[in-house]
């Protein structure tokens, strides 16, 4: 009976793992890594922006404690694409995080 207990939770272990990832990425954005990080912006349509996080080596943990000024200024974006990354994408990743810890 006890390697039945072990099968059960090895599947249901893994039934959590996916139900938790959406599009190859966590759902909670703390557990990005930088590439999960990367292909969200080249998904969300900042193909050259995304590189800079790249360069910067900002993970999932790393996005969640970006401030507005890090945004426009720490990346080196153009001010325009950088603007939208922190208002579209940034800021509400950040809020739903709190809003799923809190």
């Amino acid at each position: 009976s006890m390697l039945t207990v072990d099968m059960e939770n090895k599947e249901n272990g893994s039934l959590d793992v996916k139900k938790s990832v959406e599009n190859g990425r966590p759902l909670d954005p703390a557990d990005w890594a930088v590439t999960d990080v990367v292909n969200y912006f080249r998904t969300a349509g900042f193909e050259e922006q995304a590189n800079a996080f790249q360069e910067q080596e900002i993970d999932g943990k790393s996005l969640l404690l970006m401030t507005r000024n890090d945004v426009l200024t720490g990346l080196s974006l153009k001010l325009g694409p950088a603007l939208k990354i922190y208002e579209y994408h940034v800021k509400p990743l950040q809020t739903q995080h709190l809003k799923n810890n809190s």
